[in-house]
């Protein structure tokens, strides 16, 4: 018998189709190794959804065959389903970076009910042999230090994963991508270079963070009061690039919000952050100083309801109130989908009397990816036969798909592939994106519950933020099945009852018809009498209202 052809799999459980929830799969002779396990925030139409987390369905029976997790850096998109998911694969050993491991474990500790975590730190300079798959990394730059790029070795060629990369030749608080290694590994025929399209529209280079820390400087200068500054809170290079600014300046920082004060904590003790002795103070030390002697760091440049910012403009914070000569600084872009949010915010610390500057009047942010030319610059580096765009919306992948078509790559050769779809390499060297697909629907946590909020519940959830509830309660007797009383009603954000008093007798009519004309014997059938409620009342409301309420029929026997 001649030995079955090595078959390689690549398959992206999430990051494909959207911002986030990066999880990617790479399968050869029965051996399995994940790159990433993030989440994704809730869009729009995701009422009462904390996060949404990959599904991991087609990894059940495959436990024994996974060698091991590699995290590429420690944003919440690349690790954050972790404490949910890493139990239920077996609890594989994660390889990852110091600071990417500080972060995993301490929201780990924030699960007190999970498994205790296999972490095996590494750096770039290590090579590992996980079942057949050699693995060698690489350095980029992000706006988190310690970002990896990852190079496969498989039995059917080299695969390329960038993470989430840009080129910045003069980093904050980093050192820069490690461009010949980079270049080493395009002259070994890379087969696919899986690279991070999230700034794939773009134009020429990313901004480099010293560009950045200038046009701080120079708002820190003109600053007349207090400045407040609003990032992320897993940004370090720019937290790092805060406390230079008020060294130099002479001013005092205080940091306020519960994942600013950790990830501080974390990178000061690794010794990411540089903090001169003295310069950071509490909020409440605030007070004894100036002014113009201080500076805010926090939270919410989202607009996020119970984030720092919020609750100051909303002067619900202890110790921090909106004054009429502060400078408030946004040095974040907005999340698609946070828009209005922030622009209410920003209105709300104007009215205030704050002084706003943000992203799009001057270069006070600067993303973590890679600009087109950016892009360019890894697909001339590595050389790839075959390229697949990850880490984006379709449409981010297909505007990557044609800067790689524009350097050389065959159309045929680039796969915008869906989250869940499988692509396949022989042992040739050829590749394909096939049909076939494993599950990656969306997976939603919602408070303690991973998975229970299902799409019908969405719909539900939906209904009532839309239209509001009406509940039919009718009283049976037990003996006879009759109505004893007239139907009850009420209503939550559908109609105010007290100035609807005719739709609400005509409802109470119709409900009572409903029931009279049933049998009495098929009352005691109490799902066909609550779903014969439940439709009639519902097209009743319609053809009054044009508005279709959630109906919750109660039955009440006697």
């Amino acid at each position: 018998m001649t030995p079955k052809e090595p078959k390689l799999k690549i398959i992206p459980l999430g990051g494909l189709e959207e911002v986030g929830r990066n999880m990617m799969l790479i399968e050869c002779e029965r051996d399995i190794i994940i790159i990433d396990m993030g989440l994704q925030f809730p869009e729009e139409d995701m009422p009462g959804v904390d996060y949404i987390i990959p599904n991991i369905s087609y990894l059940r029976g495959k436990e024994n065959y996974i060698r091991g997790v590699l995290i590429t850096h420690g944003h919440y998109d690349h690790i954050g389903a972790i404490p949910h998911l890493i139990g239920k694969i077996g609890n594989p050993t994660i390889f990852t970076a110091r600071l990417t491991r500080a972060i995993i474990e301490k929201r780990q500790e924030e699960y007190k009910t999970k498994e205790k975590l296999n972490i095996y730190t590494i750096t770039s300079s290590d090579i590992l042999q996980l079942g057949c798959f050699k693995i060698e990394f690489f350095r980029v730059n992000h706006n988190i230090p310690d970002g990896l790029g990852i190079a496969i070795h498989t039995p059917c060629g080299l695969i390329v994963h960038t993470g989430d990369f840009k080129f910045d030749p003069q980093p904050i608080g980093d050192e820069p991508a490690d461009i010949a290694k980079i270049a080493r590994f395009g002259g070994q025929n890379v087969l696919a270079l899986c690279s991070d399209s999230t700034s794939a529209e773009t134009k020429g280079h990313s901004i480099s963070e010293k560009t950045i820390k200038e046009n701080l400087k120079q708002i820190f200068e003109q600053a007349e009061g207090r400045i407040i500054v609003s990032t992320f809170s897993s940004l370090i290079t720019r937290i790092q690039q805060i406390f230079s600014l008020a060294a130099e300046l002479g001013r005092k920082v205080a940091i306020d919000g519960y994942s600013m004060k950790v990830n501080v904590d974390i990178a000061r003790r690794l010794g990411y952050l540089k903090v001169k002795k003295g310069v950071q103070i509490s909020v409440k030390e605030t007070k004894r100083y100036p002014d113009r002697k201080i500076i805010i760091l926090c939270t919410g440049a989202q607009g996020e309801e119970r984030a720092v910012l919020m609750r100051i403009a909303n002067k619900e914070h202890k110790e921090l109130q909106i004054e009429k000569n502060d400078t408030v600084v946004f040095s974040s872009s907005v999340v698609p989908g946070n828009e209005r949010t922030v622009q209410r915010l920003k209105d709300t610390l104007t009215r205030q009397g704050a002084k706003i500057f943000h992203y799009q009047m001057m270069d006070i942010h600067a993303g973590g990816h890679g600009a087109e030319d950016d892009l360019k610059t890894m697909i001339q580096l590595t050389k790839p036969r075959y390229f697949i765009p990850i880490h984006g919306n379709r449409y981010m992948l297909k505007i990557h798909g044609d800067i790689a078509k524009s350097c050389g790559i065959p159309e045929n050769n680039i796969f915008l592939a869906d989250n869940g779809q499988i692509i396949e390499f022989l042992s040739d060297g050829k590749g394909f994106l096939t049909r076939k697909k494993v599950p990656a629907d969306h997976v939603m946590v919602d408070g303690l519950g991973v998975g229970d909020v299902s799409h019908i519940v969405l719909r539900d959830r939906k209904m009532l933020a839309a239209d509001g509830m009406l509940v039919v309660i009718v009283t049976i007797d037990g003996k006879t099945g009759r109505l004893i009383q007239n139907p009850d009603l009420i209503s939550r954000g559908f109609i105010y009852m007290k100035e609807s008093k005719r739709l609400v007798e005509q409802t109470r009519k119709k409900a009572r018809q409903i029931v009279e004309r049933q049998d009495p014997r098929a009352l005691a059938n109490y799902a066909h009498i609550k779903n014969k409620l439940r439709d009639e009342i519902g097209q009743f409301l319609y053809y009054k209202t044009q508005r279709r309420p959630m109906i919750l029929p109660v039955v009440i026997e006697v």
